[in-house]
């Protein structure tokens, strides 16, 4: 590999500076290669905003290999998490997606969201007040982790006291998830997890047909569209990527979000005094500095993209937390403006497989931001190296010390 081809590669998001910041690793792409094939990564790497629709938007999803693939590789200890993902609708294209996206929308409705508004403000005061009096906190470890994982759990209507033990599974399953590095030391622990997870949901259905009860396991039970119903594997797989997706990107969007306020804090002074800024701050800040940062496609048909003959079959990375800082469609996009008028950013995706829990997402993150700026005066970023988780699609910290003052 040349030392062009080396600066140039995504194997660059491995090293902790750049992982700490990687935008200016982006611009270097998006300015000198826009569509570039990365030889150590066998794929190709698109950064431009339009670039990352049109792939988002035609390029197939349908990218996890099945069980049959990974035997024939030699691979066949990995068959179980194959099994769950080539469910997931993450992982497929029409007609298999459409099916599956319309019976779980059936499910995950915006008034079953709009219901927990309540309830998501009730837990965010618990979780600090349980904080306030100490005046510090870890925000993710206090408040950006167990927040949404209470709100999923209650969401797909299992115990909440469950909430901690499916955190844990949720981030190991999550390796397999927006993380190009092979970790073999970390399969075994995943492989665990992985097979708790698909028994703790066959429990939980077996549970509800003894006892139905309200939430998203039901839902997608009871979900029917045309006489298509959900089987038991679509039921539990789907559980799985919607409790994944539910924690791992909310917790990382109020962990990268308030850690973004705290570096400009004339914008978290600005935000306190204007609450009405909540919802455009949100989006701003998803755009900024995006949970998920890129997501793979596989060609259909040999395309040319920016003088480049991407061949069918081969992979394609769209790097969208890079076409949400493209200046060609963001005016400053390096900088915060919270008020951003025209913010049609990348971080849920684009077109069929656009986010479907991005309504609960954005509530959940207007309200964390809301309660923290309103109860905790005086909050400041404790003095020191913050570490980044290394799972490069989904962008998080692995804690946030902060200071404030204390009532």
């Amino acid at each position: 590999m040349t030392t062009s081809d080396a600066r140039l590669s995504l194997v660059r998001l491995l090293e902790p500076e750049v992982l700490a910041d990687p935008y200016p690793f982006y611009r270097a792409l998006r300015t000198e290669a826009p569509v570039h094939w990365d030889r150590y990564m066998h794929t190709w790497v698109v950064t431009r905003y339009a670039d990352v629709i049109h792939v988002l938007h035609s390029f197939s999803a349908k990218r996890t290999p099945t069980p049959q693939q990974l035997s024939a590789m030699g691979l066949s200890a990995l068959n179980p998490i194959a099994t769950v993902m080539v469910k997931q609708m993450l992982f497929m294209d029409a007609p298999a997606h459409t099916r599956l996206r319309g019976l779980a929308s059936a499910a995950f409705t915006p008034q079953r969201v709009k219901a927990l508004r309540a309830h998501i403000q009730e837990i965010s005061e618990q979780l600090l007040d349980r904080v306030q009096g100490r005046g510090s906190m870890d925000v993710i470890a206090d408040f950006a982790a167990p927040m949404p994982a209470i709100v999923t759990a209650e969401m797909l209507g299992v115990p909440t006291e469950d909430h901690a033990q499916l955190k844990k599974w949720s981030a190991d399953f999550a390796e397999m998830l927006g993380n190009f590095q092979h970790n073999p030391d970390r399969v075994p622990r995943v492989l665990e997890s992985t097979n708790r997870l698909v028994e703790y949901f066959k429990n939980a259905i077996a549970q509800m047909r003894a006892e139905p009860r309200e939430g998203l396991i039901h839902s997608f039970m009871t979900a029917e569209v045309n006489g298509d119903r959900l089987t038991e594997e679509e039921i539990v797989a789907n559980c799985i990527v919607t409790m994944v997706g539910g924690q791992e990107t909310t917790t990382n969007l109020i962990g990268n979000g308030l850690l973004t306020l705290l570096r400009n804090p004339d914008k978290l002074a600005r935000l306190r005094d204007e609450p009405a800024l909540l919802q455009s701050a949100v989006e701003e800040l998803l755009r900024y500095e995006s949970p998920s940062q890129h997501t793979g496609r596989i060609a259909r048909q040999d395309v040319e993209m920016g003088g480049k003959l991407i061949r069918k079959g081969q992979a394609v990375m769209a790097i969208m937390a890079a076409g949400n800082r493209d200046p060609e469609r963001f005016e400053n996009p390096d900088e915060l403006v919270l008020d951003r008028a025209d913010n049609k950013h990348l971080a849920f995706g684009w077109s069929n497989h656009f986010c479907f829990g991005a309504p609960l997402a954005r509530m959940e993150a207007q309200i964390a931001f809301g309660t923290i700026l309103r109860r905790l005066p005086d909050l400041q970023l404790v003095r020191g190296s913050l570490t980044w988780r290394d799972n490069s699609g989904l962008r998080g910290l692995t804690a946030l010390p902060v200071t404030f003052s204390r009532r």
